[in-house]
């Protein structure tokens, strides 16, 4: 990942507030994670930028991340049109009929549990590896599986906000 500043964080640093929280929004659905971002603009280094969404994603309150949860579809189907969602969630891309079914019936035993999105941070991860967290990650009690999303938020925050930093 970028560390050093780059065009695309003077550019995140020096945008107008409502740019900067639209492009904050496209990273997490929390309002709360990008007030938390956005108050301490400028950033010195994409690494410094990584670290405050670290901290404010430890901030969350069970209701701001349900509110980043919301901004995630399941995994196996990505946001139609959206380049981000189809990008993290690829390895469902040549997924079997088979698996697509499990995962469809996992991802709503799961959403039956916990009452929100079975969330991963997908990239990387093959369709086989999701549904394996999934399985394991079902018998989980809600505080275990709540620190958990939390976790993988930030993954999924640190990869966007890379993305966002590197873009010239």
């Amino acid at each position: 990942m970028t560390s050093g500043t780059t065009p695309g964080l003077a550019r995140f640093n020096t945008s107008a507030d409502g740019d900067a929280v639209a492009a904050l929004h496209e990273v997490c659905s929390s309002s709360a994670w990008a007030s938390k971002i956005l108050a301490q603009r400028p950033f010195a280094t994409a690494e410094a930028l990584f670290l405050a969404s670290d901290a404010a994603m430890a901030e969350l309150t069970p209701e701001d991340l349900a509110e980043a949860m919301a901004g995630h579809p399941p995994i196996g189907r990505p946001k139609a049109g959206d380049p981000t969602s189809s990008r993290e969630q690829s390895g469902m891309a040549g997924a079997s009929a088979e698996l697509r079914a499990e995962m469809l019936e996992l991802n709503l035993a799961y959403q039956d549990t916990f009452g929100h999105v079975f969330l991963i941070c997908a990239t990387g991860k093959t369709g086989e590896q999701m549904r394996d967290a999934i399985r394991e990650r079902i018998g989980n009690s809600p505080e275990q599986e709540r620190e958990i999303v939390r976790t993988e938020l930030g993954k999924i925050n640190r990869i966007r906000l890379n993305r966002l930093v590197e873009t010239a």
